[in-house]
């Protein structure tokens, strides 16, 4: 006999169109459009024996009664509390089981998953200020992490010029995960660096030695706390740091010579790892 879940008629064949009563039930189709549960789920129901239609027309059709009506309201709302069909069915048909208890339960797991999801709200607020701001952390903060010559507005200016990279990407959201404590670490590893290249440009380090070159890793490194760096990005780098005014007054100041020398011997490093400085680009 034909077997449906698409019919909407009565399930009578009476064609009186008038609302559907106890005896003449309601079909999956109807059922569907009141619950505002899809065929497919009835139909699973049905075949777990979780919510079965009581009568079929003559036709086949199933027919859902008044009774099979309430019990499928109980699904619906047991389902849109969070509790599996598994459960669903036990506290429908299982006399044993305990429901408050399992509601009090599921209640419990409710909680849970709000609070991680206000969490996951709260990291999406920061993740969000980070990448518009890049650098989470109060005036005062910068102040007393990077010095009082540190400008704040430096990290806005940087979203303004680099907003659109990847490597701005990578930063605010490193940033977004950052604390204060780890943003000092992160200072004390770039100074305790530039100390470093200070000292090496005072000892007559020469250019592709492996202790040049050692240097050069070693900034590639720390510098992948912001973002990425490859090494041909790292002689772009470089290369900025001697011929812009800020950056180089930055380093000269860390020790006069410091911006020319430093790219000479990330060029140096370049050179024997196949990368033609002269032709590199920010990638």
């Amino acid at each position: 006999m034909p077997d449906t879940d698409t019919d909407t008629g009565t399930g009578t064949g009476t064609g009186t169109g008038t609302e559907e009563t106890d005896t003449e039930g309601l079909t999956v189709g109807q059922v569907s459009a009141r619950l505002g549960v899809t065929v497919r789920a009835l139909h699973h129901w049905d075949e777990i024996g979780l919510a079965r239609p009581s009568l079929r027309t003559g036709a086949g059709y199933r027919l859902y009664t008044a009774a099979d009506l309430e019990r499928l309201h109980r699904v619906v709302v047991y389902r849109e509390l969070g509790l599996g069909l598994d459960r669903i069915q036990a506290v429908l048909d299982d006399a044993g089981t305990d429901v408050p208890a399992a509601l009090r339960t599921q209640r419990s797991q409710v909680a849970e998953r709000v609070e991680r999801l206000q969490r996951l709200g709260a990291g999406l607020d920061r993740m969000i200020e980070a990448h518009e701001r890049g650098l989470l952390l109060t005036v005062e903060q910068q102040a007393a992490i990077f010095g009082a010559d540190w400008d704040p507005e430096g990290p806005v200016k940087a979203r303004q010029r680099y907003g659109d990279t990847l490597q701005w990407r990578q930063y605010a959201e490193r940033s977004a995960a950052r604390t204060p404590e780890e943003w000092q670490a992160v200072h004390d590893a770039v100074a305790a660096l530039e100390g470093e290249l200070a000292s090496a440009l005072d000892a007559g380090v020469a250019p592709g030695s492996p202790e040049a070159n050692a240097l050069v890793d070693r900034h590639r490194a720390v510098f992948a706390t912001y973002f990425r760096l490859t090494r041909e990005m790292q002689v772009c780098l470089a290369r900025t740091y001697a011929s812009d005014a800020g950056f180089a007054a930055h380093y000269d100041g860390v020790r006069p010579g410091l911006a020319a020398w430093f790219r000479t011997v990330v060029d140096a490093s370049a050179r024997a790892h196949g990368i033609d400085p002269d032709a590199a680009t920010w990638r």
